[in-house]
């Protein structure tokens, strides 16, 4: 009985130590694997490429000009010669005032003025004969005094009339609206009959008669920030992209750069001009300005996402991974320049570059292209 127990005791020994054994080996190589396997990835071979640092703004397109059409006199509309979309030109009369009142005041005005010149004819002719008199000593100063005064008076009184003919004479031109520039109507703000005030021509954007724009260049203006400021300059060129229009740019110019910055918002004010001469950009459609503040040429570039922490890369070399500290240039949104650290076609990892460590085995699965 005895002998049985120890060949029990005997066996299950012997199966503990088996099973140590079977489990010990595995582990250690299940660590061995994750320790030393190699790692895929894929690299971008270090080239000479031209890089443009770049800044980007957004902003609301405008029309080079826009203007509501609004009459200098208060009355009613007689005529509107134009619809919505109609071009027009420079000087084209766009719509008219009824002007049976501006008439009648205009006559009434030259009829005045005509009284005064009688009157000024007069008075002028009786002053000359008072200048011989008072010459011969026939009439008294006082006789003298009398008539020149008649006759500034009536110099007075003919200028008045004058005024008020030339006045009627400008209510009469300004009834009649005229394209100031070349242009497209907007709106259509009034019709026939109405009774326009020009003194609430500018309360709104639909006051007036009609709205006119010149879009064949657009503005934009867009808010930099103090630090982006030193990198803009009047007359540097811009690049436009509008949503609507996938896949165009639009190239511009800085007009205007302010030299302060809005109080409230501490940023500086920068205008953009862009040709348009077909029409394409629409005012009032958002559109991003992309400004290159900044150019090298022939400069060593790799991808953005091959940068670790600012400051190093990997590089395959030999199956393993090489870590190099490198120096930045200029950087854009896709490229950064690479002043020192690498030469022109180095390997450098761009995916599969996170985690790694410095001579960890690396197998290189393919490459890519900026």
């Amino acid at each position: 009985m005895k002998r049985i127990w120890s060949l029990k005791t005997l066996v299950v020994i012997s199966l503990f130590f088996v099973l140590f054994d079977s489990c010990r080996p595995q582990k250690k190589q299940e660590v061995k694997e994750a320790t030393f396997g190699t790692s895929p990835v894929k690299v971008f071979k270090v080239s000479k490429q031209r890089i443009s640092e770049k800044l980007f703004y957004t902003g609301t397109l405008e029309a080079w000009q826009r203007v509501v059409i609004t009459p200098d006199v208060g009355g009613k509309i007689a005529r509107i010669n134009v619809n919505e979309g109609d071009r027009v030109s420079k000087g084209q009369v766009l719509a008219e005032m009824d002007i049976e009142a501006l008439d009648l005041q205009l006559k009434q005005a030259e009829a005045a003025q005509a009284v005064a010149q009688a009157r000024y004819n007069d008075a002028r002719v009786n002053l000359e004969r008072m200048d011989r008199l008072i010459k011969e000593k026939a009439v008294s100063e006082q006789q003298y005094e009398q008539v020149k005064l008649g006759f500034d008076a009536a110099a007075a009184q003919l200028k008045q009339a004058e005024a008020a003919m030339n006045l009627a004479r400008h209510s009469l031109d300004v009834s009649i609206m005229k394209a100031p520039f070349s242009g497209i109507i907007a709106s259509k703000n009034a019709d026939v009959g109405d009774v326009i005030n020009p003194m609430m021509g500018s309360f709104s954007a639909t006051s007036g008669v009609l709205t006119l724009v010149d879009f064949s260049r657009i503005k934009i203006r867009v808010d930099i920030s103090s630090t982006d400021i030193q990198l803009v300059r009047k007359g540097q060129t811009a690049l436009l992209r509008v949503p609507a229009l996938p896949g165009q740019e639009f190239r511009g110019t800085i007009n205007v750069v302010n030299l302060a910055a809005d109080p409230s918002t501490k940023k500086f004010g920068v205008e953009v001009v862009i040709e348009n001469a077909d029409l394409v950009l629409r005012p009032g459609t958002f559109g991003e300005i992309v400004l290159e503040v900044s150019t090298h040429e022939n400069a060593l570039v790799v991808p953005q996402k091959a940068i670790l922490e600012n400051k190093y890369v990997f590089i395959a070399q030999d199956g393993k991974a090489v870590k190099r500290e490198v120096t930045l240039g200029l950087q854009n949104t896709t490229l950064v320049e690479i002043v020192t650290g690498l030469a022109e076609g180095d390997p450098v990892i761009v995916e599969g570059n996170f985690g790694l460590e410095d001579g960890a085995p690396v197998e290189i699965t393919g490459e890519v292209t900026p």
